[in-house]
């Protein structure tokens, strides 16, 4: 693995995140109560034993470099170890990136420098655990100069991947990105071979493909739209089955780029038997651990009766340093440093950092930004007509989005009205 050097683009805007992503990037968008999505890639990164790792930023990148400085930066540079943000220098192009190709051109020097024999090409903004050693080690057997993550998805979902055929040795034939309708796998008809965005490349040929690219005008300079397609017939494109590492019976791959799937995914971790495990110390996923105390559940029950103060959570996940202070929590998510205070209901809701949840409040499928403070007496996700009037952004499955430190003009006034 000395001789990989890992690539992770992490410049996307994320626009059907935002809220979330209207002050980061997607990268940095919290996931699961204490992790960032990009925590995910880097975990794999290092559980595989990778050590020479660059984070290639651009948008909104403030958040993301903050988080991965205080939680990524343990790995020695004396012992050429590191994780490393590398936001856009303008070498070559004085233009933002144009696609993913040129992402990496822009940045062809610094790859250079580190003389890798090969490179591991990733997004920053996935869910998932695979073991990249594996796929390495294929690429090199097969003296592949390019091979390409896959797996099985739905044909429905064509529009959203790049669709890849393989030959009887998982050679690559064919690459069409995002179709309308993808070739379905031979013998299965419902699922087709789509790319995850993982790229092994050998570096030489990898700089003679780049630098050809970076030429032409009529290229969206991407690996999907450009690059894979136009050498499949002259180079050596091998795809690999991914190899889920969640140790569960049905592989775990998400992309988190919509509200909804960002809910899901969310939601995904509260049930009895998560379809993703966080728990497996096989493969563990690694974060910043703030220096919080516990969480706690404030019970009071003076007289017993209606007065009573249950602070308590069910079939929920609950970081450190929050304060169940008399409140309610079902199916939810809660970040670090928040509070549900006293009589309050928060049923299937994701709260992210140091949201305050006033008393007597409802809320249910809500989604609230970080260090939002929500009035007592709110009542947020049990009256759609209700909540459009505030003005709550809505997702296509109905679940309300709070955005960081904003309200409605009509929002603190109208809390009491339930």
């Amino acid at each position: 693995m000395k001789d990989v050097l890992t690539l992770i683009l992490a410049g996307g805007k994320g626009t059907r995140l935002e809220p979330l992503t209207r002050d980061r990037a997607k990268p940095a968008v919290p996931f699961g109560g204490l992790y960032r999505i990009i925590d995910f890639t880097l975990s794999n990164c290092i559980n595989s034993d990778l050590r020479r790792i660059l984070v290639l930023t651009q948008y909104k990148a403030r958040s993301l470099d903050r988080h991965i400085g205080a939680g990524w930066s343990f790995l020695s540079r004396e012992l050429n170890e590191y994780i490393e943000v590398l936001p856009p220098q303008q070498r070559i192009d004085e233009h933002w990136y144009k696609g993913t190709a040129d992402a990496i051109y822009q940045n062809i020097y610094s790859i250079e420098k580190a003389d890798p024999k090969y490179v591991l090409i990733l997004a920053g903004d996935h869910i998932y655990k695979m073991d990249y050693a594996a796929m390495i080690d294929s690429h090199l057997k097969r003296g592949a100069d390019l091979t390409v993550g896959c797996l099985p998805v739905h044909v429905s979902q064509s529009i959203h991947f790049g669709a890849v055929q393989v030959d009887a040795e998982d050679r690559i034939m064919g690459f069409q990105e995002k179709p309308k309708q993808a070739i379905p796998i031979p013998g299965d008809n419902e699922h087709f071979l789509a790319s995850m965005g993982i790229y092994v490349f050998t570096a030489r040929p990898m700089y003679e493909l780049l630098c050809q690219d970076a030429t032409r005008a009529d290229s969206d300079h991407d690996f999907g739209r450009n690059i894979i397609p136009n050498i499949i017939d002259s180079h050596k494109v091998y795809a690999f089955r991914f190899l889920d590492k969640n140790r569960k019976a049905t592989p775990y791959w998400r992309d988190v780029g919509t509200l909804d799937a960002y809910y899901q995914a969310n939601m995904d971790l509260v049930d009895v038997d998560p379809v993703l495990n966080l728990y497996d110390q096989d493969w563990p996923i690694r974060t910043h651990q703030p220096q919080l105390p516990p969480p706690k559940f404030v019970f009071s029950d003076p007289g017993g009766g209606e007065g009573a103060r249950r602070g308590e959570a069910h079939d929920s996940m609950v970081c450190q340093g929050c304060i169940i202070s008399g409140g309610h929590v079902r199916r939810s998510v809660l970040s670090p440093n928040v509070r549900v205070n006293s009589y309050s209901y928060v049923e299937s809701s994701i709260l992210l950092d140091g949201v305050d949840v006033g008393r007597h409040c409802r809320i249910r499928r809500a989604i609230i930004d970080k260090d939002v403070k929500i009035p007592p007496h709110t009542t947020i996700g049990f009256n759609a007509d209700h909540d459009r009037q505030r003005g709550f952004q809505m997702t296509d499955q109905g679940v309300i989005v709070i955005a960081k430190a904003e309200f409605p003009e009509s929002f603190t006034a109208r809390a009491a009205d339930r």
